[in-house]
């Protein structure tokens, strides 16, 4: 409900093996961290590309996924000769040959590389989100709709940085502006 969607886009030399890398969701923050750290100082090239609140109610939320991931790839420094795509679908004007991968981050060490550094660089930017906005909790529900966090929008209302079209958002900026017309 809050937050940028962050992408990363991953490249190794042939033959190099993370150990203990997965899918982000089944690893530990601290896991996470560790990983990232490794997978940064091993990888030939990262990137991470991000998209804004805005830019997500403006295209939704799957054509901004698309769009992170094309501003990741299109920040490395070595230009990929094919990429594989974690999902169903393909990423437009990207100009790289590519491949949809369901599942990809249980089939594919880049990918699920990508998602580690991904998954990092988001919480980091909640957990700063966090210290302006301490009420939303963000460090523990990095933005996503939590009981605890449906709970501080109703209460507080939403901040610059929620996803206005999001439900729940969408219903707490309609509830703030009927209260400021009854002012």
């Amino acid at each position: 409900m809050a937050g940028p969607v962050v992408a990363a886009a991953v490249i190794f030399e042939e033959g190099v093996v993370v150990e203990g890398i997965n899918d982000s969701k089944r690893l530990s923050p601290i896991e996470r961290m560790s990983l990232s750290r490794e997978i940064e100082s091993l990888a030939k090239s990262f990137s991470v590309g991000l998209v804004t609140p805005g830019e997500i109610d403006r295209y939704n939320i799957l054509k901004a996924s698309l769009m992170a991931m094309r501003r990741a790839i299109l920040g490395l420094a070595v230009k990929p000769d094919f990429v594989l795509v974690d999902g169903r679908e393909k990423i437009g004007q990207l100009g790289i040959p590519q491949r949809p991968v369901i599942k990809g981050d249980s089939l594919s060490q880049c990918i699920a590389a990508a998602s580690i550094l991904a998954k990092v660089a988001r919480d980091k930017m909640m957990e700063q989100l966090h210290h302006e906005f301490p009420h939303f909790d963000f460090t523990h529900n990095q933005g996503y709709a939590t009981k605890g966090h449906k709970k501080a929008l109703r209460d507080f209302g939403p901040c610059s940085h929620h996803r206005k079209s999001f439900a729940p958002v969408a219903k707490a900026y309609a509830k703030s502006k009927e209260a400021s017309l009854k002012l």
